[in-house]
């Protein structure tokens, strides 16, 4: 089964080699057909401390890390 890849925003960089994506997900309500959008922050891997507040990221789902980190981040762009 391929790993999940999603793509958010980094909203802190403070820890060492760790990240905070915030991932917006869009759904139609199914009694409201109204579109609903939801957002989860997710703890990503950063081993080279590249990214910074305000940068787009790809994710990518991994083996647990530590007790929060189970995602690692992949780049800036859905690769092809």
């Amino acid at each position: 089964m391929p790993k999940r890849l999603l793509q958010g925003i980094v909203v802190s960089d403070k820890a060492d080699q760790t990240v905070v994506v915030k991932v917006e997900r869009r759904f139609t309500h199914p009694l409201l057909k109204k579109t609903v959008r939801r957002t989860k922050n997710y703890h990503a891997h950063d081993p080279e401390n590249r990214f910074k507040t305000g940068d787009t990221v790809v994710i990518q789902e991994s083996r647990p890390i530590s007790k929060t980190k189970s995602w690692v981040v992949v780049g800036n762009e859905f690769p092809a």
